[in-house]
């Protein structure tokens, strides 16, 4: 039973983010934009994948985390979660069905990207399970977030400003050296030097410990808000 109900919440929640404007947004904007900015501008100088990288990593930092703290605290606030709950659907087995959901989306938007970047092969598969890993450490913190807010307009208030962090942190760091020295501790930046150094001997690449200690961090307030906070 647990996993129909898992499968039952997945796929109302694929059925309400095609309905809602506001949720897939954020799974198409970036991919999107990736594949014009791809293909219709070139400066010289400019790294070959430089677009894809930059707004993949953004993507990462924003729209796994955005979704899951809106769709959660959404349904808390139109008390659709507790009717759920209700229906014997028990709290873990409902963030595992919306965190599939949104994980589903959010690959469907990294394999444009991929396909934008003209990624074949290993490096394919490499970008992708980079993407991944970064798509579900933002879930965690999106998680936590939905959780301990009571409404939306508390999820808006939190969400944002740490969505802004992680998504152009790396951006800025990029033209700013006092800033990568902060942005090297955060996972998205980690993220953005992997999917930098695909193709790319000579790259440094990532940092997996600080991937790690992020992942870490995330999952362990995740673990501590779903005990102490009630989602209905």
């Amino acid at each position: 039973m647990t996993g129909k109900r898992i499968y039952a919440v997945w796929k109302k929640q694929m059925k309400d983010t095609l309905k809602n404007k506001a949720v897939l947004i954020q799974f198409v904007m970036f991919p999107v934009l990736s594949v014009i900015m791809q293909n219709s501008i070139q400066i010289e100088g400019m790294p070959k994948r430089y677009f894809i990288i930059l707004f993949a990593t953004m993507y990462v930092g924003m729209a796994p985390l955005t979704a899951a703290a809106s769709i959660i605290s959404e349904e808390k606030e139109k008390n659709t979660l507790r009717e759920l709950l209700m229906a014997n659907v028990k709290a873990g087995e409902y963030l595992l069905g919306i965190g599939l959901g949104i994980f589903v989306c959010s690959m469907l938007g990294a394999a444009v990207f991929a396909l934008a970047g003209k990624y074949t092969g290993r490096e394919a598969v490499h970008f992708l399970l980079i993407m991944g890993a970064g798509i579900i450490i933002s879930l965690l913190l999106g998680a936590v977030i939905g959780i301990t807010c009571r409404n939306q307009v508390t999820e808006v208030s939190v969400s944002v400003p740490v969505m802004l962090v992680f998504s152009f942190l790396p951006m800025i760091a990029s033209f700013n050296e006092q800033v990568g020295a902060v942005s090297k501790y955060a996972y998205s930046q980690q993220i953005s030097n992997y999917i930098g150094a695909i193709g790319e001997p000579a790259a440094g690449g990532g940092n997996l410990a600080v991937i790690l200690c992020n992942a870490g961090l995330f999952a362990a307030l995740f673990v501590i808000v779903y005990r102490k906070c009630r989602l209905a």
